[in-house]
């Protein structure tokens, strides 16, 4: 039975017809991560011996094996976040994301490897050494959520859980050519992750198709009583919805255009113009220009840091701060600089007036358009050790992501082309708030089209059976 590359849905219908059981699946994987991972170093913590339940048939997941990124906290398995502040943290409670996970039928197969804290966007600052791209391992493969984003791009599992503040799932998705949705801030429980940034942290899946990311949206989606940031919102029947054919009206603006890579801009230029052939309609909007959510998302970000950080003194979770990193020495003292007395109304206040701005444009053109659309990165995948050129390397990174996640809207990136150094180009579409329906129905119809050009399952040439 030929397993590579096959899809979640794929996988669970093969469980439920009783072609493959679920222990065959998960031992299929850990077969290729003990094959793999220490090339691509995706995974921080394995498990080797989880409880299967055979019978868990025609469930959701039916017993279909998945990888978590390692800030999401895990009933009796180590998480880190990639720091070793938290080496020995074994959680006594489960996250609700892997909680509904968990429910559903699915098992662990392992802890994902990540920026320390969720700070950075390469997955060079885990303590644990850097994730590769498995594309290129001589580059990395985006952050926060690289690892999650590394152990699907090459199969070590056929769909990851990530979460982003701000690009930590679209920006390893559009560098490892996988789709990656960050559903609308509040659309699924934070409670159990590790705090990176409150009033941003958005969990969501990295996949190999759009159908995956909405059938797992599906399950971890709703209210949450532990969560008093989730919206107590109905959860739509996403899987269903987005094989509806619906035409939009999509929106484009220049502003997202600006000093991107030439080969990018040719990339996105040319899903524009499908887009349109496909018979949806191209509206020139307007907005304000993603730089300026650099400095805003920056104090903000940081602010928030500071503050989450600070309960690791070493008596609740074991090492104390002489083990945080230089990323989170760097980021605590420009938070705690920002909230201090006589800064906070010149910086941190200021700051949420800004953010508030950005939100109420997005409003404005959201009365014109039904999404918006633009390079998910100014770039293609980077080498490992580049980041140190840049004195604010996650921000310029994220530059053309940050203002959707200040105003917590949902978003997706999928994989368009690839560059002449055969590095994938990702594509954003961003939606109104809790409109992931109409974000994954767009990003469906152009699977449909184009089968994204088989990228998704191009990189896995490279790691076969």
């Amino acid at each position: 039975m030929q397993i590579l590359g096959k899809s979640v849905t794929e996988l669970k219908e093969l469980i439920d017809r009783r072609q493959l059981t679920a222990s065959e699946v998960f031992d299929y994987f850990l077969k290729r991560i003990k094959k793999y991972n220490k090339q691509i170093n995706g995974y921080i913590t394995i498990v080797d011996k989880p409880s299967i339940n055979e019978n868990i048939l025609n469930r959701e997941l039916s017993g279909i094996p998945l990888a978590i990124k390692d800030n999401f906290c895990t009933k009796g398995i180590r998480t880190t976040a990639s720091s070793k502040v938290l080496n020995d943290f074994i959680p006594p409670y489960e996250s609700t994301v892997t909680s509904r996970l968990k429910e559903a039928g699915s098992v662990i197969l392992g802890k994902t490897n990540m920026d320390a804290w969720a700070h950075g966007s390469s997955t060079e600052t885990s303590d644990y050494g850097p994730t590769k791209n498995p594309w290129d391992q001589s580059r990395a493969p985006g952050g926060s959520s690289g690892g999650s984003a590394a152990v699907v791009a090459s199969y070590l599992a056929p769909l990851a859980i990530g979460s982003e503040t701000a690009g930590s799932i679209r920006l390893p998705a559009s560098w490892t050519g996988l789709v990656g949705l960050k559903p609308t801030y509040g659309r699924v429980s934070r409670y159990g992750v590790i705090a990176m940034g409150s009033s941003l942290d958005s969990p969501g899946p990295l996949c190999l198709t759009v159908e995956d990311a909405a059938y797992i949206l599906k399950i971890i989606a709703g209210c949450d009583p532990y969560d008093a940031t989730t919206v107590n919102h109905p959860v739509p029947d996403y899987p269903q919805l987005i094989k509806v054919p619906k035409k939009f009206i999509i929106g484009v603006a220049d502003e997202y255009f600006d000093g991107i890579d030439e080969q990018v801009r040719e990339k996105i230029d040319k899903t524009i113009v499908i887009f349109k052939k496909m018979g949806h309609k191209i509206k020139k909007i307007k907005l304000i220009h993603p730089k300026y959510a650099i400095s805003d998302y920056t104090i903000i970000q940081r602010s928030e840091v500071s503050s989450n950080l600070s309960r690791y003194d070493g008596i609740r979770y074991g090492n104390t701060r002489e083990f945080f990193g230089n990323e989170a020495k760097k980021r605590i003292m420009l938070g705690t600089y920002s909230l201090s007395y006589g800064y906070y109304d010149a910086f941190y206040k200021k700051a949420q007036k800004v953010r508030t701005l950005i939100i109420e444009d997005f409003k404005r053109v959201f009365k014109e358009v039904d999404v918006i659309v633009a390079p998910t990165t100014p770039i293609t995948a980077l080498k490992l050790g580049e980041f140190e050129k840049y004195p604010f390397f996650g921000e310029l990174m994220d530059v053309l992501l940050e203002p959707s996640s200040m105003a917590g809207l949902a978003a997706l990136s999928f994989p368009v082309g690839l560059d002449n150094k055969n590095l994938p180009v990702g594509f954003q579409v961003m939606g109104r708030w809790l409109d992931e329906e109409t974000v994954l129905n767009l990003a469906y119809q152009f699977e449909k089209e184009t089968e994204f050009f088989g990228i998704p399952k191009k990189a896995l040439e490279k790691y076969p059976d």
